[in-house]
């Protein structure tokens, strides 16, 4: 149906959708954002019904923003790939594991990844987001996909050191301002197929560190969004990120973690990709 990117400065970004070339056309004027109101049935069979060659095409090579403005939460999912719980040593879960991000984490698909002076084991995470579109509460899984309006690309940067060894709840270390680069685009569900038959990459100064594929979910998507609504009612905008594969510095041997000066590039199949440069925040 659609890929739909926000573009423009940070805090002024625009609505736009991708065309055919790899174009951005303008939707100014027909979506005030790409946030709750646009992401309905109604409001995404709309934009699907455009000729997207009659839209405006935006000129130069703006910025890409976070593809969803203003979420109202993003929940994650821990160990939710069978061999990355293997990696950390971990016993497979019973259950989904679930935490939050602090929305003010998130950022744009090439913006700088900021690593504050107390972020000393700094991790890289490439997961498959997937965005609420309608209210979910206490939905059965059959129904559970009918609530999703798309998918895309969430880095869930982690500082380990935040994480697991300062006592408390994982969000700590998952909450650094740049620490959930977002996007580019968000794909509407229909042009995934299965999100369950993804690729999934990321590279580290060029070097691969994870090669995995959604295949290995423990729970998949329909199952997160049944889960997550007898936990919490899911909104339309809420953005569900739903785990990594092996290849974290943590599970390296030894381990190795981010450093100022470094560049992540993280791939999902038909999602698109991101790259972050790792920029030292000053005391």
């Amino acid at each position: 149906m659609a890929r739909l990117v926000r573009y423009g400065p940070v805090g002024a970004e625009k609505p736009g959708l991708i065309d055919r070339n790899g174009g951005i056309r303008a939707l100014d004027g027909i979506v005030g954002d790409i946030d709750a109101n646009a992401l309905g049935p109604a409001s995404l069979a709309r934009i699907s019904d455009l000729d997207p060659t009659a839209l405006p095409l935006v000129e130069g090579t703006p910025r890409i923003g976070p593809c969803v403005a203003r979420p109202g939460k993003m929940v994650a999912i821990g160990l939710n790939y069978s061999d990355h719980a293997e990696e950390a040593n971990m016993p497979i879960p019973t259950e989904p594991i679930t935490f939050l991000k602090a929305t003010s984490a998130i950022s744009g698909p090439y913006d700088d990844v900021l690593l504050p002076p107390e972020a000393t084991k700094t991790d890289w995470e490439v997961e498959l987001a997937f965005v609420i579109g309608t209210t979910a509460r206490r939905v059965g899984e059959a129904d559970a996909m009918a609530h999703v309006a798309g998918y895309c690309i969430v880095n869930d940067v982690s500082d380990r050191g935040w994480q697991l060894e300062r006592q408390g709840q994982w969000t700590k270390g998952k909450s650094h301002d740049t620490f959930a680069p977002t996007g580019p685009w968000l794909v509407t569900a229909d042009e995934i197929g299965d999100p369950g038959a993804l690729g999934m990459r990321l590279w580290v100064d060029g070097k691969l560190r994870q090669d995995g594929s959604t295949a290995t979910m423990i729970f998949n998507v329909p199952h997160l969004v049944s889960y997550l609504s007898h936990v919490m009612t899911l909104e339309a905008g809420d953005i569900v990120t739903t785990g990594t594969p092996p290849g974290v510095g943590m599970g390296l041997k030894p381990p190795v973690y981010l450093e100022p000066g470094q560049a992540m590039r993280l791939e999902i199949d038909g999602l698109g990709h991101q790259e972050s440069r790792v920029v030292a925040l000053a005391p």
